[in-house]
């Protein structure tokens, strides 16, 4: 049975020898460091993330500094990471904490969730990751583990309003032991407790896992549903299109991007998706960046 003790008594040391050293772990990662990487993290692999952290926080290392970029280099040194919205609503956030905050990174969740572009997972993670708050973090790591460990069930399923309070009733009293749970959770389910292949051979919590004591159940539940596929879909050409206008110093014709994505219907209804969120600006026939 997990329990509050159970956790803390296995977790720690186990995250102490398998931890992987990435940088927004390092003693001296700020809090702004702390928050773009929660960002980054969100819809990005970690891996890919070590790699680009550093060269963002070089270029920009505080929030005055970010605010003043110019958009379109924002959007160029965001580059392959993805969901490229993000890099707008950072640079939203910065602004607001530069006006609000004096460009010093608040540590509580409601002052950070008020923040353009910041959720409550975001919120929840900076104040426990860098400012060492109790506050239950949930993503889709810390679900699967708890869905098995807690439940008995193979899969997390969709979102739930329970989740939260499924972690809240695991975490330690102190703030500092509830810190570490919370991260050493999100890195098991990363590590260990893998959606496809689970190494319960190595898992901690093998002995307390209710999952395991069941038998590994296949999961008959309610699935969260599966993410369309990118090949030659309407995210595709966005992507393909942005990565032009990144790579042009000057504006592009806009009949030019049939050399880009060649499905006329499909290429315009991308144009115009980019030019919706802010991430392209149509003057004329040409397509530029934002300024």
């Amino acid at each position: 049975m997990i329990s509050r003790s159970s956790l803390l008594r296995l977790l720690p040391p186990w995250y102490d020898e398998h931890a992987r050293d990435l940088p927004w772990r390092r003693p001296e990662f700020d809090a702004w460091g702390t928050l773009v990487s929660e960002v980054m993290l969100q819809q990005t692999r970690a891996s890919r993330v070590a790699i680009e952290i550093d060269r963002w926080l070089e270029r920009w290392p505080g929030p005055r500094d970010l605010a003043d970029a110019p958009t379109h280099e924002v959007l160029r040194q965001w580059g392959t990471l993805g969901y490229p919205r993000r890099a707008l609503r950072l640079q939203d956030t910065a602004v607001a904490i530069v006006e609000r905050h004096g460009g010093v990174v608040p540590g509580d969740v409601r002052e950070l969730l008020a923040l353009p572009g910041i959720g409550d997972y975001t919120a929840r993670a900076v104040a426990v990751f860098h400012f060492g708050d109790r506050h239950p973090v949930v993503d889709t790591n810390v679900r699967r583990v708890i869905a098995r460990a807690v439940h008995g069930q193979g899969e997390a399923g969709p979102a739930a309003k329970r989740d939260l309070a499924d972690v809240e009733a695991l975490l330690p009293e102190g703030r500092e032991d509830a810190a570490l749970v919370s991260i050493a959770l999100m890195e098991l389910g990363a590590l260990v407790c893998t959606a496809r292949a689970p190494k319960c051979d190595e898992c901690p919590l093998l002995s307390a896992c209710s999952w395991v004591a069941r038998g590994k159940p296949e999961f008959t539940g309610r699935r969260a549903p599966k993410q369309a596929r990118f090949e030659g879909s309407d995210r595709q050409a966005r992507g393909r299109i942005l990565r032009a206008l990144r790579e042009s110093d000057i504006p592009i014709p806009v009949a030019d991007f049939v050399l880009v994505w060649s499905d006329d219907p499909q290429r315009e209804r991308a144009i115009e998706s980019l030019k919706r969120d802010g991430l392209a600006v149509q003057e004329d026939d040409e397509l530029r960046l934002p300024y």
